[in-house]
């Protein structure tokens, strides 16, 4: 078979996740997939009572599946632990000097399914990914990644290296099985740089998101391209990044699909007066002891205002929220947040 690099980056290259056994992957997809099925006609009906209404019921679909990136909110509850962080390899304790080396954990197991028929998503096929970027660069991936973060200024994300004395890191938790609050569990996250070894604050991940908010939207003020610098990326590639890809799915947001790296909602309005969805991309983040998310909300831009130059990218919202607890679904709230500054800015 053949793995692409874009199939690593949108979860199609059936390279397994932390679930070892295959029939167990699919059995809990086919389960998720039955639960989508039978929740959908009520989730429908529920929508089209609040049409017309002036109201948007964003958070009706429960998650159709739980993966490192979101689980339900409510396994935060005391007592409740999700069952993928019960899966041994979360909690490897093995440092691994460079991502080449890492990949010996899953590069004899078999594939989960042929690469590009399914979705699946998968920590190891961005571990793959990196590997990838090492080579290529001819760099030390993070060392590649913290050159980046300074380019960004990012300057407070950093590796998430245990032996490192980093300023103002916070604590993690977890609760154990008793339902008590705990420090989380030691780990080494040398083997899933890419797919969960970063630290970060709320205010870089704003500067991520309107950096790549602002190359996103440079492309549309070709008027005035001469007094602007250029973004981070090329608008192209943006918008690249922010395309669904088919076969793909989303577990924390029933209105998008997978695309590079982001989970993606296309702008849709079916009927006048009714729902009208937006268009936006988010990730969300899960780890040992912690949960995040980052959330893009472009705003509608008007023609003619770009072509007289009265704005300037990047224009819309940007949502960033880290909590250092396990097992919080912010994706929602999110979104919520960015929809009421959304509303303020169109009233005022």
């Amino acid at each position: 078979v053949a793995i692409t690099t874009r199939l690593l980056v949108s979860h199609l290259s059936g390279i397994r996740h932390y679930e070892k056994d295959i029939t167990k992957v699919m059995e809990e997809k086919e389960k998720a997939n039955r639960s989508f099925k039978l929740t959908k006609p009520c989730q429908d009906k529920e929508q089209k009572e609040q049409e017309c209404k002036g109201t948007e019921k964003t958070n009706s679909v429960k998650p159709r599946k739980e993966h490192e990136s979101e689980v339900k909110s409510q396994n935060s509850k005391p007592g409740r632990r999700d069952k993928e962080f019960e899966q041994e390899e979360y909690y490897l304790k093995e440092k691994f000097e460079s991502v080449i080396e890492s990949l010996k954990i899953f590069k004899n197991d078999p594939l989960v399914f042929k690469p590009g028929s399914q979705f699946l998503y998968s920590t190891y096929g961005f571990t793959l990914l990196s590997a990838v970027v090492e080579r290529v660069s001819g760099q030390k991936f993070t060392d590649y990644m913290l050159k980046m973060f300074r380019d960004l200024d990012m300057l407070s994300t950093v590796l998430d290296d245990n032996e490192a004395m980093i300023y103002n890191r916070a604590r993690c938790y977890v609760y154990n099985k008793k339902g008590l609050l705990v420090n989380a569990p030691y780990v080494d996250n040398s083997y899933k740089w890419a797919g969960g070894g970063f630290l970060s604050s709320v205010g870089d991940l704003l500067k991520f998101g309107n950096a790549l908010l602002y190359s996103y939207q440079a492309g549309q003020f070709k008027n005035i391209n001469d007094k602007l610098l250029p973004g981070y990326l090329k608008p192209d590639t943006v918008a690249m990044m922010w395309t669904p890809v088919p076969k793909t799915e989303v577990s924390w947001d029933r209105d998008g699909k997978y695309a590079m790296a982001w989970a993606v909602v296309e702008k849709k309005q079916q009927y006048g007066c009714c729902r009208q969805q937006r268009h936006y991309a988010s990730h969300t983040g899960g780890a040992v002891g912690a949960s995040s998310v980052l959330l893009i909300l472009p705003e509608e831009l008007d023609s003619g205002t770009v072509e007289t130059g009265l704005v300037a990218p990047p224009r819309g919202v940007v949502v960033s929220i880290i909590c250092n607890m396990q097992s919080v679904s912010l994706n929602s709230t999110a979104l919520k947040i960015a929809r009421e500054f959304d509303k303020e800015k169109w009233t005022q």
